[in-house]
Formats: C-alpha cells, structure tokens, sequence
C-alpha cells in the first residue's frame, strides 16, 4: 500500500491511481457515479470546514496531515512488533491468553498503587545482577499469597487505585499490572558469559553464593515457580536528600574563605586536633613494635602494649588490656609411619598383656588343694 502523500507534496500516478479506485468503490456502494460522489464529498467537507471555521483550502489541509501522520504512526507500530518479534521484547499474557506486547510510556496508577504495597511487603527477595546493575528478585507465590491476604483486602478498602482480590485469577490479573507497566518483569537465571567470543578464563572467578545473573524474558507468565524483578524503586526521597545533603557539604567546603572568622579558627583547632590524634596514634603503634622487639629478646616471648589495637574488635576493646604477654602457638608435632603402626597395634597388644598377666595371677587349684590336713606347729 502506498503511503498518502506528505501536505505540500504532489500525489505521484500509483498514488493517483489507488485513490481514483477507491472513490470508484466508495460510489458504487452508494449507487452513483464517481462525478457525482466526488461533489457528494465535497459538499461534506465544505459543511465541515464551516463547523470548524476554517477555510476549503485549510481544512484539506488538515485532512491531509491527519492522514499523513496516522500512516507513520501505523508504520511505527508494525516496526516495533516486528521488532520484538527478533529481539525479544517483553509481551505479557492478556485475557483469553493473548499475548500483549510491552510498550513503554505511562504506568498505570494502579499498577503503581499495587507495586508500592507490594514493596511495603515481605516478598524475601533476593538480590541478582541484571545488566550489571543489583535489583531485588522475588518469586511469584509470594507476591500472590501477599495480594490474597488480609492485609491487602484492607488496604484496597482504604484505597481506591487498588484492585479488589477475591481469589487467585483476580490476584493473577492484579499482578499481571506490573509488568505491563514496566514495574516487574520476569526474570531467568542466565551464563554472563554466554554469547561473547572469548575462551574460558585462565583463573576461576569468585561467585558470591546466592547471587544470580539473569536476564529478562520474552513471555511475561504469571507462575507462581516463577521469579520476578522490580524496576519500580518506589519515591527517591531519601536518595534526593542525601544528594542535596553532599551538595550542601560540598558548597560549604568550597566557601570557607568566607566564613567567619571565629568559625574559621574553630575549624583549624579541630583540624589540628584530628592531625595530633593520627600522630598519636601512629607514635604509639610505632612504640609498641619497637617495645614488642626488645622484650622478644630480653623476656620471651614478648611484651605487647594494646595487644587488641589491630584486633576485630570494637573501639574501646582495642585498648583493653593495657599489656600482654605474645600468646605462643602450640606446634603439634608429627608422628612417624612406624609411630603410627605401634600405636594403632598397641590396644591389641596391651589386651593381649592382660590377658597374660591375668592368667599368671590366677592360681591352678587342683580339687587335692581342697581337702583339709593337720600340719604339726614345732615348739619354742
């Protein structure tokens, strides 16, 4: 189909021919000929023009760009079907299981009423990297359970934007406002290294446990196996106030030729204050290895002062105890193969022992042993 011809534009023949056929058309189903449909429209036009209070001329005019600018935004929309088609756009799953495509512009206020509860909720999320940036991810049964509990059910009482739930297709159709809205999209766990051109790395690289790379997907299915991102970060206020707090700071530092004076000799005592404390500090670390490397050798195994100044410990534990002795590792010595054989047979061996003293301690009583005598006792 060719495009209609851009206002101040000349219509070429193919142009002038379609046009022709389609007046031809339009006035056999109105049972005239194309003269007479021709001054038909005209009529029409003249008498819109009028309501409009414009000229002939300028009303043409105007139908010409309307014309013009519905075919580009007729073009624009086939492109970028076409374009998610190859690259993968999001679509989300409509009633009746359409595929709706994801366009971007304005969020829905309800779909933002019911991401800013759902933020407000313990969904657990986890944290993952989606092109290289952290985001929270959750799963689609807890979004559901939160959308289906009383909570939300007084919360949509209170108000209006948020949909009402009753069952799980309701909260299924709630949730599936997010990502049409760009505020959630479904996400799967994906290789960072997947599509580059490049062999496997030399060292093997550290994986923090738990932390996903993914990617977004095309289906946009509401599953509650399923794992979703937020794009929504919800009101920006306490990272606005915390950039106008470092520009504040930042304005200050640049203008302190014009402080005041007594603020300005203030801020020198403290600086100077600060720069005595490190010195301090770096005297006293020094004192103690000099002090720890004389008495290494004077009275092992050495004194420490603050022995938990470098210690994982709090502030005021670094300087308790005031001293220490330096605490000897315990060396635990090796054993020899042959070691380790006798002790393994020693238990037998010992047992073995036992038994044989047992039985040397026991007497032989014979049934003779048993059977009284009389023994003749000598006199003094």
């Amino acid at each position: 189909m060719a495009a209609p011809p851009q206002p101040g534009q000349q219509p070429s023949p193919e142009q002038m021919a379609i046009m022709q056929q389609q007046i031809a058309m339009e006035a056999q189903k109105r049972g005239m000929t194309p003269q007479q449909f021709q001054q038909w429209q005209r009529q029409q036009i003249e008498a819109e023009a009028k309501k409009a209070g414009m000229t002939f001329e300028q009303y043409v005019v105007k139908l010409k760009q309307q014309a013009f600018e519905n075919h580009q935004r007729q073009q624009q929309m086939a492109q970028q079907q076409q374009l998610a088609q190859q690259s993968g756009q999001p679509q989300a799953q409509g009633q009746g299981g359409q595929q709706v495509p994801i366009n971007p512009g304005a969020p829905d206020p309800k779909a933002i009423a019911v991401a800013k509860w759902l933020r407000g909720q313990d969904l657990k999320t986890r944290t993952c990297i989606l092109n290289g940036q952290r985001k929270d991810m959750f799963r689609v049964k807890r979004a559901l359970r939160a959308l289906q509990s009383p909570a939300y059910k007084t919360a949509s009482a209170k108000n209006p934007l948020l949909p009402p739930v009753t069952d799980v297709p309701t909260a299924s159709e709630t949730f599936k406002l997010l990502p049409l809205s760009l505020l959630s999209l479904r996400v799967s766990k994906s290789d960072p290294h997947a599509g580059h051109n490049h062999g496997p790395p030399s060292k093997p690289q550290k994986r923090v446990k738990g932390l996903w790379t993914v990617k977004i997907e095309q289906q946009q299915d509401v599953s509650e196996d399923l794992h979703y991102v937020w794009l929504y970060e919800g009101p920006q206020w306490r990272q606005k106030v915390y950039a106008a707090g470092a520009l504040v700071l930042i304005m200050a530092v640049v203008m302190f030729p014009l402080w005041p004076v007594k603020l300005r000799i203030g801020v020198w005592y403290l600086s100077m204050a600060m720069l005595g404390l490190i010195g301090l500090f770096f005297a006293m670390a020094i004192f103690r290895a000099i002090l720890f490397a004389v008495t290494y050798f004077a009275v092992p195994p050495g004194l420490w002062l603050y022995p938990n100044l470098f210690e994982d410990v709090g502030f005021f534990d670094s300087f308790k105890p005031l001293w220490g002795w330096q605490e000897e590792k315990k060396k635990k010595g090796k054993k020899s193969k042959g070691d380790a054989a006798t002790d393994a047979k020693s238990p037998s061996s010992k047992s073995k022992t036992t038994k044989a003293a047992a039985t040397q301690k026991i007497p032989t009583t014979n049934s003779q042993d048993l059977k009284p005598r009389v023994e003749e006792v000598e006199d003094d």
